[in-house]
């Protein structure tokens, strides 16, 4: 029988799958879990504080006052001159300098929990997921804050990927997010799934959970509905509701029917009341406060107590010369026995429409870091 000359066909080996923190075993830890540092950027946009810079920066030392009695600080300044007035700024607030690590990453802001890296582990090597950062859709200066991430992940020797969908690098900020380390994440439509600042463009609800278990590895997203009025993010939830242990969240709550934030606090109250975690189990639900409304020329400005900083032994809190600023230190130091609870006024620094979790990024305290690149 002649043999066919037809050429045979060859089965093509199944393409590999890309490697993801979730395949290799990272996972986002929860803020409370122990530190190896916090990142924070020295202030210099003064357009981002308009007759108000001047007491920016004291403000940030006073942060980093407390922080660094804990764990080390690291803190980005764009240049030599930036690095030497918050070196001048810090000694004179009383802060050790050589528990401050400066590194000289050029910024266009200081709001380092949006333009930095989110930081995952697997217990023994630290990994760093660097997002596409576009200012929030809002604003037109950002190609430095875009190389920002990457910068810290090398100087972290952490192991960095870069997110992609539909082979698009994938918008996120950090303070759209926040979980409890064991699997459950927080977020809001509003900001991920509204139509007014879209992040990323035709990505749906079940698209952002199967990016956060790749790179979170989270396996429960909770939507709450809309963020706070004044908040020109779109809805970051770190002025909302934060995790403060595996089953127990903070949400803020406005008692005045005639506020604009009532009825849309009321409906992410009712929503959490109703969820439940990863395993099924129902969440502890804490009511936080909000103080009155907070206006300068004209803004109303997004001034709440969630946008508190769990570090290593203490958490930082924003007030606001507010009669309910002991409430919330009181319900927040019930919530956190064994860290100093401590406040931080910051009527100042939330004209820049941020407060202390915005300023912030925490690297998580990994045995070993690694230089390897993805």
């Amino acid at each position: 029988m002649a043999r066919s000359s037809a050429p045979r066909s060859r089965a093509r080996k199944p393409q590999a799958r890309p490697e993801t923190p979730q395949s290799l075993g990272f996972r986002m830890p929860a803020e409370w879990e122990p530190h190896e540092a916090t990142w924070l950027a020295w202030p210099h946009h003064t357009e981002d504080w308009p007759g108000k810079f001047a007491a920016i920066p004291w403000v940030v030392a006073e942060m980093v006052r407390y922080l660094h009695r804990h764990e080390l600080v690291r803190l980005v300044a764009g240049n030599a001159r930036q690095e030497q007035r918050a070196s001048r700024v810090l000694d004179r607030a009383g802060v050790d300098l050589s528990r401050v690590e400066f590194h000289r990453f050029p910024t266009d802001r200081s709001w380092l929990r949006d333009s930095g890296p989110i930081f995952v582990t697997n217990g023994s090597e630290l990994g760093a997921t660097c997002w596409r950062f576009n200012a929030w859709t809002r604003y037109n200066n950002w190609e430095k804050d875009s190389l920002v991430a990457r910068k810290i992940a090398d100087s972290a020797r952490a192991r960095a990927w870069r997110p992609r969908w539909r082979n698009r690098p994938v918008v996120l900020e950090g303070g759209s997010i926040d979980v409890n380390g064991c699997g459950t994440l927080i977020t809001t439509e509003e900001c991920l799934l509204g139509d007014k600042q879209v992040r990323n463009r035709g990505m749906d609800r079940e698209d952002y959970e199967q990016i956060f278990a790749e790179y979170f590895g989270v396996r429960k997203v909770l939507w709450l509905g809309s963020g706070i009025a004044g908040d020109d993010t779109g809805g970051h939830v770190d002025d909302l509701a934060r995790f403060v242990g595996p089953r127990t969240v903070v949400t803020v709550i406005e008692t005045n029917r005639g506020d604009e934030n009532y009825q849309l606090l009321i409906e992410n109250f009712r929503r959490l009341r109703e969820m439940t975690d990863q395993d099924g189990r129902p969440l502890e639900v804490v009511e936080l406060p909000m103080p009155r409304p907070l206006f300068f020329d004209g803004y109303r400005l997004p001034a709440s107590y969630a946008n508190f900083y769990v570090a290593n032994q203490v958490v930082l809190v924003p007030t606001f010369n507010d009669p309910n600023d002991r409430t919330a230190l009181g319900i927040l130091g019930k919530l956190f026995p064994d860290r100093a609870v401590v406040g931080i006024h910051c009527v100042d620094l939330v004209w820049g429409f941020g407060t202390i979790h915005c300023s912030t990024q925490q690297q998580p305290k990994a045995k070993h870091q690694s230089p390897e690149r993805e």
